[in-house]
């Protein structure tokens, strides 16, 4: 029988498959599953060796124009909206020009429709984002003298604002104990094992109910970047990861 192979991409749910070399005479192949223990979850460790994995990697988006000293729950609100379905690479940049032509909603009505929409036309529904932000900036100014409150239901209210961009705005500008679940914290929590739901308004309510205050506004700063590069949607780059002995890898298939 021939030499040992280990295929670090037949890793998956806590198994590990090795495959021997071809048994002769009927060229079959002898596969040998061998069950691997995996560590109990600590997401206190988790999350403190996912900080340094993705050190080297540009911050989300929302965390980096905070850097940039964009701080308000008005700047971080009207970035989120930018963002949406939209990739941080590009919105990111757009976001950030926006905010500095007119980054308070008085400045903004300053602005036409055309013009926030020539500004953000890389963004995924463009022209209805540019529709929504020029109401926000009309409805904050008239219902609250310009100022927009750091409430959650106040910003629910406004049109094209989910429970993703409202926490996001409260958590990144006031530091709120708050989630925001997009699509990669939805992603690596589930993969995780950590929480087990279909959609992101179900992780948020799993999250809510099991992860510790300290961390709910990390966890987006840590996951989004961590989801960008490491934990992918398709092939995540498990030989990467720094917490694969704790991670169950639900529905992984065919990682690197």
């Amino acid at each position: 029988m021939g030499g040992f192979r280990n295929d670090p991409a037949l890793v998956a749910d806590g198994v590990q498959s090795y495959f021997l070399a071809q048994l002769s005479p009927h060229n079959c192949r002898a596969i040998y599953t061998v069950k691997m223990t995996k560590q109990p979850f600590d997401i206190d460790h988790a999350l403190l060796q996912i900080e340094k994995a993705i050190a080297i990697y540009p911050k989300a988006a929302m965390f980096a124009l905070y850097d940039e000293g964009f701080t308000t729950v008005f700047e971080q609100l009207i970035a989120c909206i930018v963002s949406i379905r939209t990739r941080d690479e590009a919105s990111l940049p757009m976001a950030r020009e926006l905010l500095t032509l007119a980054n308070t909603p008085v400045a903004l009505l300053e602005l036409s429709e055309e013009q926030i929409d020539a500004v953000i036309a890389g963004s995924t529904y463009h022209r209805r984002k540019a529709q929504q932000i020029l109401a926000i900036a009309q409805q904050i100014v008239a219902e609250f003298d310009g100022e927009l409150p750091s409430e959650r239901e106040v910003l629910l209210a406004f049109n094209g604002v989910g429970p993703k961009c409202a926490n996001l705005a409260l958590g990144v500008a006031r530091k709120a104990e708050v989630i925001s679940v997009d699509i990669h914290v939805h992603r690596v929590t589930n993969r995780w094992g950590y929480v087990a739901t279909r959609r992101p308004e179900k992780t948020l309510v799993a999250l809510e109910e099991k992860l510790p205050r300290r961390h709910w506004v990390d966890i987006n700063r840590l996951l989004v970047p961590f989801g960008k590069h490491i934990c992918v949607g398709n092939r995540p780059k498990c030989s990467q990861c720094p917490i694969l002995a704790m991670c169950q890898q639900i529905d992984v298939e065919n990682p690197r």
